[in-house]
């Protein structure tokens, strides 16, 4: 993918519905956040969706675990189609496609029916890859980065909003004679019929870049793509680059999935919090992707000025850190007071790691965005995965060791010593995670840029580094 930059948006001008980049970002934003609300729209949900279809522990583990899995492999295939068929096409199909499962997760009558709809459900996560590739597409070097991930934040937000969303959903479907025992069912047809319908606006009102539809510019002889190209997934996927900013998003949004996850009991078992208070904590760590995102990607930016390509990797490194180091405090302290204090500023500095990856990643590889943002946004799930896996291990294997030791003296000492078993194991889980991720932050210092990659930045309309630097650059050459 080989777009010239002399039309893309050189500021971020939210009030500026004239232009296409801008356009574009808006329609963008709320698709994605439309998806990932419909991705985990069932969550409020499930106590409704486990009593009417007789889901088990094992049953209702498994619909999460099938959701992330999804999500892994339509991520690493839709980057790919991106870079060949423009991020306009992919999204109109992801959206008209994926609000069929939605649709039917309301219609099921099985778990295993109920099990497939999560699969495939997953699917629509891939959103957020045609987000990057499609704001990368309409913003200059400059400012790309607070774009990528300002439209990456705001759609993130979906995934907290439906605590809020749904259940209103729910209940306005009640006011119009549905029983309560079917309101889950039919507000996901409302929000499966509400992303088709995204689906069409997408098509019809956005363009994959400034100049045009890769199928227009094709015709009229402009080289969208080269032969390079058509090599181009491999020549990703031999990338170390591409490797280590996979491990890196894994260490970022893959952690923030996990301990979104998990926080609600985690704050309930530790600091013997209401369900309703440890849920509100968690819904307003969601709610910071408003801002948090996009002060990654701004200081990204920042820093590619200041420092050049190496820069956007020095903050990275420095931000992915700090996120290790605040979960690590975070999982050793007793205070709520102080747990609260380090909860913020792990959110904080994940959701900027976030933003300060996809600052990097339109600089891997240029003529293949997609691809590369397919790769390393599916290490996001990788990473969600093998967190949620870890802690699941380690909470079981506590709590059926506190049940065994504690029987026979009642179920309210049981429950108890149960609650503090797994307290404790998901606090050891969080420090490892948060140890890992400390180490990852070291490893994103391995991404080094070529003189070459660098000057190709520079010679845009909007360099990488000052121009001073840069005059002194092409002398010395």
């Amino acid at each position: 993918m080989n777009i010239t930059a002399s039309q893309k948006a050189t500021k971020l001008n939210l009030l500026n519905l004239k232009s296409i980049p801008i356009r574009t970002f808006w329609i963008t934003s709320i698709s994605f956040f439309m998806c990932f609300f419909a991705w985990f729209g069932i969550v409020p949900f499930m106590p409704d969706v486990v009593r009417d279809l007789g889901l088990t522990p094992a049953q209702k583990w498994n619909s999460i675990i099938l959701a992330v899995t999804g999500t892994v492999f339509a991520r690493l295939l839709i980057g790919k189609l991106c870079d060949k068929y423009g991020p306009r096409l992919c999204y109109t199909w992801l959206l008209i496609l994926g609000s069929i499962p939605v649709i039917a997760c309301g219609l099921v009558q099985t778990p295993l029916q109920f099990l497939v709809c999560r699969l495939f459900i997953g699917f629509i996560g891939a959103s957020f890859v045609i987000t990057q590739v499609h704001t990368s597409l309409m913003f200059a070097p400059n400012i790309v980065g607070t774009a990528n991930a300002t439209s990456a934040g705001w759609g993130n937000l979906g995934g907290g909003a439906n605590r809020l969303g749904m259940p209103l959903i729910a209940a306005a479907v009640v006011s119009f004679g549905v029983s309560d025992a079917n309101a889950w069912r039919y507000s996901l047809v409302v929000v499966g019929t509400l992303c088709f319908l995204m689906g069409l606006v997408y098509y019809f009102f956005t363009q994959d870049t400034p100049e045009g539809n890769f199928k227009e510019l094709r015709a009229s002889g402009e080289k969208v793509t080269t032969k390079k190209d058509q090599v181009g997934f491999l020549t990703v996927l031999k990338d170390y680059r591409t490797w280590v900013l996979f491990m890196v998003y894994a260490a970022s949004f893959g952690i923030e999935l996990t301990v979104y996850g998990t926080m609600d009991d985690y704050l309930q078992n530790t600091f013997q919090l209401e369900r309703l208070t440890a849920g509100n904590i968690v819904l307003s760590f969601a709610l910071m992707n408003i801002f948090a995102r996009t002060l990654g990607g701004y200081f990204g930016d920042m820093f590619g000025k200041l420092k050049g390509l190496r820069g956007r990797v020095l903050f990275l490194s420095a931000i992915l850190s700090l996120e290790g180091i605040m979960l690590v405090t975070f999982s050793v302290t007793t205070s709520i007071i102080l747990g609260i204090v380090f909860l913020i500023l792990f959110s904080l500095t994940v959701q900027m790691a976030e933003g300060a990856t996809f600052s990097v990643v339109l600089f891997i590889n240029s003529k293949a965005i997609g691809s590369v943002s397919g790769i390393v946004g599916a290490g996001g799930n990788v990473g969600a995965f093998l967190a949620a896996l870890l802690l699941k291990s380690k909470s079981a294997v506590a709590e059926k060791a506190a049940i065994v030791a504690n029987q026979g003296l009642g179920d309210g000492f049981v429950k108890s010593a149960q609650s503090t078993a797994a307290s404790t194991a998901v606090s050891s889980g969080y420090f490892i995670i948060g140890f890992v991720v400390v180490l990852t932050g070291v490893l994103a210092l391995a991404i080094r840029f070529s003189t070459k990659e660098d000057m190709v930045v520079e010679t845009k309309p909007h360099a990488e580094k000052p121009i001073g630097e840069l005059i002194k650059v092409k002398a010395d050459n």
